[in-house]
């Protein structure tokens, strides 16, 4: 079904969104130990949170486990004998943590036939039921809301999720239905424990007009003269989820001046290999502004997911709070398998420079926050092309506001 997205003229996207409010907003939201557990209850504990990838767990047996602080849940992922997901509590119903290895609090991945707990030894199936000779014949692990869109496995620890994983997601998110991202399976991974509050990291990537100031080795010349404008060239929100989509010249129209020379060596860098192989028709959904020439869309789906999407390949963001001022940043760079050596040094080289990009805007997060914790500054204007940090603020207070609005349920 076509939906009529607003489609604003240049420079009144805030207009068009008028919920949003156009006046200073407080980041109180980033520094308060007390707003951060009724974040944690409110949205962590209630929202889709992705998890995973379907080929991190291909075969029967294949598992992993994820520690979520800000949902208070050790989970635990694993494919069963059926060829079916399925999601746990990683909790041993005799009392205790289920699956580790070295260390309890440490994520860990594996292939079995059957879990058993290393206290008394009772012994669980891939389906999470006891095995007969195992232990009490009630005993079953607790199991967790778990739906898997487009190969993204996502989990919902709430015992009643107020919505369905694709009811949650959307017309605006959904719109990706039919992007090849099962074939995008070579991966480069990173992580980083970052001494900021997640949404201050999120905010980074929702607005691209620091570009030319914090990335000015990696901007094209119109960019890097003092006031020139950076604009993005589409905006849209839907429910709580956001997209921002940019136009752009490829790197290899620019002069060599703007590259690392590994990059024009390589024919690779900041938007990925200068050529992809063919993975088929895109979506009308990834470039819903119709830009020409389109460069990226990045989707931003709450509450701290995003894929930006460059056409052949796609990078995946995810921000787990650990407290009220650090988070968990969590990335990885998806392309097809490289058929030749020198794919495989383009798709290197591409993650390298990303990983670069991406460490210039985290090393602002610790000023960014000291600065926030001063309580000097209580609130702050923000810019047209700021929208989608308005929308993030706003719907985060908005859960938390619905949550202590409503009749606390008592779960026995």
């Amino acid at each position: 079904m076509a939906t009529n997205w607003p489609k604003p003229a240049e420079g009144s996207w805030t207009e068009h969104y008028p919920h949003l409010g156009t006046g200073p907003i407080s980041f109180h939201d980033s520094v308060s130990p007390e707003f951060y557990a009724l974040e944690c209850e409110a949205i962590f504990r209630r929202a889709w949170l992705n998890l995973a990838r379907v080929e991190e767990l291909s075969a029967p047996g294949d598992f992993m486990t994820r520690e979520i602080p800000s949902a208070e849940s050790s989970l635990l992922l694993v494919r069963g004998e059926d060829g079916r997901i399925r999601a746990f509590h990683n909790v041993c119903p005799h009392g205790t943590k289920l699956v580790w290895k070295d260390h309890f609090d440490a994520e860990t991945t594996g292939n079995v036939g059957h879990f058993r707990c290393r206290c008394h030894r009772w012994r669980y199936r891939l389906d999470g039921t006891v095995d007969q000779d195992g232990g009490p014949e009630r005993a079953e692990l607790r199991a967790v809301h778990c739906d898997i869109w487009n190969g993204f496995v996502f989990v919902n620890v709430d015992h009643e999720p107020r919505q369905s994983l694709r009811d949650f997601l959307g017309p605006m998110v959904t719109a990706l239905d039919g992007y090849p991202f099962e074939k995008l399976t070579e991966r480069y991974d990173f992580v980083a424990d970052n001494n900021s509050n997640w949404k201050i990291f999120a905010d980074a990537f929702q607005e691209y007009y620091h570009v030319p100031s914090l990335h000015a080795q990696q901007v094209p010349s119109a960019v890097r003269v003092p006031n020139a404008e950076f604009t993005c060239a589409h905006f849209q929100i839907d429910g709580p989820h956001r997209v921002v989509s940019t136009a752009g010249a490829r790197r290899w129209t620019l002069p060599a001046e703007y590259m690392y020379p590994i990059e024009r060596a390589t024919r690779s860098g900041l938007v990925g290999p200068w050529e992809t192989p063919d993975i088929g028709p895109l979506p009308a959904g990834l470039n819903p502004g119709n830009i020409d020439p389109w460069g990226i869309s990045n989707f931003q789906i709450f509450p701290n997911l995003e894929i930006l999407i460059y056409g052949g390949w796609y990078l995946l963001y995810r921000y787990w709070p650990t407290s009220h001022n650090t988070h968990r940043f969590e990335a990885y760079t998806a392309f097809t398998p490289a058929r030749t050596v020198r794919e495989r040094v383009e798709h290197e080289v591409a993650s390298v420079v990303l990983k670069e990009f991406a460490l210039q805007d985290a090393g602002m997060l610790g000023g960014t926050q000291a600065a926030l914790e001063t309580g000097i500054v209580r609130e702050f204007p923000l810019n047209d092309q700021e929208i989608l940090v308005r929308h993030l603020h706003k719907e985060v207070g908005d859960w938390v506001r619905a949550y202590q609005d409503q009749p606390q349920r008592v779960v026995v």
